[in-house]
Formats: structure tokens, C-alpha cells, sequence
């Protein structure tokens, strides 16, 4: 049976490796025939441009586009990078939010098939609520409780436990450092640390596993706050950045007194004692990163 050979545009090629973050020349280490396909001196087999495919992350249906297609983020995209937008969407990002979305249709639909009642934390407060007011409902509601968090032996169980926390609510807590099961698509803190997919029946929040795990604290604390406003989005907010869009701020401000409320901490604070070792004693407390902890003290005039 002859090999069928099929037409594919060179902008197109290069769409696809652009988008997953190689060049011709990486690329072409992989698939030797490249070169020869993106300059018109040789057709790829069906079969060869479905390796491509594979290989890009991208769907191969889109390489027989006649241009490249406008993939956009299907959630609020509240990622900044150097105070600007940030753009393009990697295939690693764009599948992990499809994952979770469909994870989360399937979950919606069996609470719709079993009539579970709607969550009425999601949507409970919005961003004109102060933040400490907002950030004291979720401790109550998720029992997040800063004695067993001193009791942790580690930022792990920590970590674990605050998971445990919001999926006995009802919340799905999604955390993980690589697209799907596959190990070798590894997702990049840089691009984003997590989102929220709001919804009264199915609230889902994803974490960015790739993260660290004081950082994965902030993170889950500021998605929850997405999570409790009802408003679904994609975050790279952390301790100390300053974003420009008012929700983020907010949740922002939420997930630091969730953490570390400023009342417990007053009490704690020791300012006659050394910073670092104050600093390393405060952290192992409230299980966050150096850098919370010294914007918590910042707030309390301990600077």
C-alpha cells in the first residue's frame, strides 16, 4: 500500500514548534526530515506528521490549517510578567487547563446526578469585603487552625493537611508538577503557579506542583480566595509582587492573612530578637515562605 503524503503550510510547522519552545535545528535532532519538510523539498507521510504532532503537543488536526489558529486561555488570564501580559499560552498550560476542566465537568455532572446541594462559601464575599473579614471566614469555614500547622513536622505535611482542608468542603485540589501522567512535560512556575475554575457545585483550583512548597501554601491560599469571590482565573501572583488588576490584589491580601494573620503574629513577633533567627522561627510557625513572613512583619511595622 503506497505512503499517503500530505500537504502541510511551513508556517505551520514552524507554529507548532514555536508554540511548544523549540527551534529547527533542536527539533530537527528529533525528526531528521524536518529541515526538508519546512523548506518544500520533501511531503511528510500522514504517519510522520503525526509523530510531529505528537512531538509539538499540538493537535495535528490544526497543521492542515491554512494559518496559524488563535488558541486562547478559556479562563480570565491575570498573569503578569514584568507588569505586561503575558501572550501565548504554552501546550503544557493550555492541556492542563482542558484536564481540569473536563475533570471538573465529570465531577459537576455525577453532584447534578446525585443532587448534591450548591457549595455556599463559592461567591460569598466579593472584593469591596475587607480582606481580614474574608480571609477569617475561609479559616473558619476550612477549620484552617495555626496550631496544627505549628505541629507539622514539615512544609509537606503542612501542605497536605491544607489540602485535605479544602477538598472535605467540596473543593477539588489539583496538584501537580507535570502535565497529566506524563513526566516528560514538566510545567514551568515561571509561566503560571495556579488557577481557579469557580463553580457552586464543582469548584476546582489547581497548583502548580513544579513549585515550591512554601511557595504551593501561597499559591492554594490565593486560589481559594478566587474560589470564594466566584470568579475563575489563571494567577502567577506571589507574596510580594504587586499586581495591577484589583482581584488579584485582593486575593493576594486575602491569602497573606489567611496564612499569617496579622493579630497572631503581633502576639508572636519578637523585634529585640535577631531578624534571621526570628524570620526562621516565625516560617517553621506558620509554614510559609521568608519572603510572606517578612512582608507580614512588614505590615505589622516590624521593618
Amino acid at each position: 500500500m503506497p505512503e499517503v503524503r500530505v500537504d502541510i503550510r511551513p508556517d505551520m510547522l514552524r507554529w507548532a514548534w514555536e508554540r511548544a519552545g523549540y527551534d529547527l535545528d533542536g527539533l530537527a535532532g528529533r525528526i531528521p526530515q524536518l529541515p526538508s519538510w519546512y523548506q518544500g523539498e520533501r511531503r511528510p507521510t500522514l504517519k510522520q506528521i503525526e509523530g510531529f504532532a505528537k512531538a509539538t503537543h499540538a493537535p495535528v488536526g490544526y497543521l492542515f490549517l491554512a494559518e496559524p489558529p488563535m488558541e486562547r486561555i478559556p479562563i480570565p488570564d491575570l498573569r503578569t510578567m514584568g507588569g505586561g501580559r503575558i501572550e501565548q499560552p504554552s501546550p503544557d498550560l493550555l492541556d492542563t487547563l482542558y484536564l481540569c476542566q473536563q475533570r471538573q465537568e465529570w465531577y459537576r455532572d455525577y453532584a447534578r446526578t446525585t443532587r448534591e446541594a450548591p457549595l455556599s462559601f463559592v461567591g460569598s464575599v466579593s472584593v469591596k469585603t475587607d480582606a481580614e473579614t474574608a480571609a477569617a471566614d475561609l479559616r473558619r469555614v476550612l477549620d484552617f487552625d495555626l496550631d496544627e500547622r505549628r505541629r507539622a513536622p514539615t512544609w509537606t505535611d503542612a501542605l497536605r493537611s491544607f489540602i485535605e482542608q479544602a477538598d472535605s468542603l467540596g473543593v477539588l485540589v489539583m496538584v501537580s508538577g507535570i502535565v497529566g501522567n506524563n513526566t516528560h512535560r514538566k510545567l514551568d512556575p515561571e509561566e503560571f503557579r495556579g488557577f481557579a475554575l469557580a463553580d457552586d457545585l464543582a469548584p476546582l483550583v489547581f497548583v502548580n506542583g513544579a513549585d515550591t512548597k512554601a511557595a504551593q501554601m501561597f499559591t492554594l491560599a490565593h486560589e481559594l480566595a478566587h474560589v470564594w469571590l466566584g470568579e475563575s482565573a489563571l494567577s502567577d501572583a506571589g507574596p510580594l509582587s504587586a499586581p495591577p488588576q484589583a482581584i488579584e490584589a485582593w486575593c493576594n491580601r486575602v491569602a497573606a492573612e489567611l496564612l499569617v494573620p496579622l493579630a497572631a503574629l503581633r502576639e508572636l513577633y519578637r523585634p529585640d530578637a535577631e531578624l534571621r533567627s526570628e524570620l526562621d522561627r516565625l516560617v517553621r510557625v506558620f509554614k510559609v515562605s521568608t519572603l510572606v513572613m517578612l512582608r507580614r512583619i512588614y505590615d505589622i511595622g516590624g521593618l
